[in-house]
């Protein structure tokens, strides 16, 4: 027969530490806390990065990257020229003004080939935004 070690042989040796009751539950709730953290609420986007460029005279081109948690029969979009979670009929007919993309005070026109939209100013400056 094979030798068992000492350990093994001692009744009130275990292998796992013994730890208290609330000791596992502090290290649940820690972990559950991590994993609702990384999480967004249903139907919230959040910016998670923003380029600028304006290299060339009077044009500044952003690229920005949302992260979105919508909710069933949504799609990431903008609202109000923030992203948010839209109907997703309307970006598979693109109709993007149906959105609200723009600022109150600003006018939406969707591009001739339905590949974006502009949002113009009152003073008559335009925000031209496309879809990739």
């Amino acid at each position: 027969m094979a030798s068992v070690s000492r350990l093994a042989r001692r009744k009130d040796a275990s292998r796992w530490p013994r730890m208290s009751s609330s000791f596992w539950a502090v290290l649940l709730l820690t972990a559950l806390l991590l994993l609702y953290c990384g999480q967004l609420a249903a139907g919230t986007c959040e910016i998670v990065t923003l380029d600028r460029d304006s290299s060339q005279p009077r044009r500044t081109i952003a690229r920005q990257t949302a992260r979105c948690a919508c909710k069933k029969g949504q799609i990431a979009g903008t609202t109000r020229a923030r992203p948010a979670c839209v109907d997703a009929g309307i970006v598979r007919k693109k109709q993007w003004c149906e959105m609200v993309p723009c600022l109150e005070d600003e006018g939406c026109d969707l591009l001739v080939n339905r590949s974006g939209w502009t949002c113009t100013q009152p003073g008559g400056r335009v925000k031209t935004t496309t879809v990739s």
